[in-house]
């Protein structure tokens, strides 16, 4: 980092981003982070600014398949990295199934924590069908049987997103619903 004027301060970063599928390519202060890049220079409002130090969950996106809370990683770190955001999991014209299960449980409430809800949610599944145990599962080895979560199980690995409006036993309904087909998909 190139230091720069009378205040020292830092020169913009290149960074190249995968983003939804779609190489983007920014240009900005290096102490941007992932959150403010997304929504503020390139464009993507989806994931949301909650509480700004990693405790609410509504910034969360997938990097590289992994949830990460947008709001607590610089955007630089990133380069060359996949990010998937709500807008390339799915978009009100053509809405993901775990989008839908939202809808139908009315797991999406007032909507502000729904997008980093959906993120994890889908990353969470993924984590689960590739055998990660989390602090509840009785089982620490091998893959997981998705139809078989518990409610528990759901919400701990959840537990990173916050729902103000208190809609948790409709997301889990959601996600319970989605991961029964995901297993059923899989069988």
């Amino acid at each position: 980092m190139r230091l720069t004027g009378r205040n020292r301060e830092p020169s913009n970063v290149k960074t190249k981003l995968i983003i939804n599928g779609q190489d983007r390519a920014l240009d900005a202060d290096p102490r941007v982070t992932l959150l403010d890049a997304l929504r503020n220079h390139l464009g993507l409002p989806g994931a949301k600014k909650g509480c700004d130090h990693g405790q609410c969950g509504a910034c969360t996106v997938i990097v590289n398949g992994r949830r990460v809370n947008s709001c607590l990683t610089l955007a630089c770190m990133h380069d060359g990295d996949a990010v998937t955001t709500i807008e390339g999991i799915g978009m009100a014209d053509d809405l993901d199934p775990l989008q839908q299960a939202f809808v139908r449980h009315d797991g999406y409430q007032c909507g502000y924590c729904t997008p980093g809800q959906i993120c994890s949610a889908r990353a969470m599944l993924d984590e689960a069908e590739a055998g990660w145990p989390s602090f509840v599962s009785e089982e620490m080895d091998g893959a997981i049987d998705l139809s078989q979560l518990s409610d528990e199980e759901i919400s701990e690995r959840m537990s990173g997103n916050i729902c103000r409006c208190s809609a948790y036993s409709n997301i889990v309904d959601a996600i319970r619903e989605i991961a029964h087909e995901k297993q059923g998909a899989s069988a």
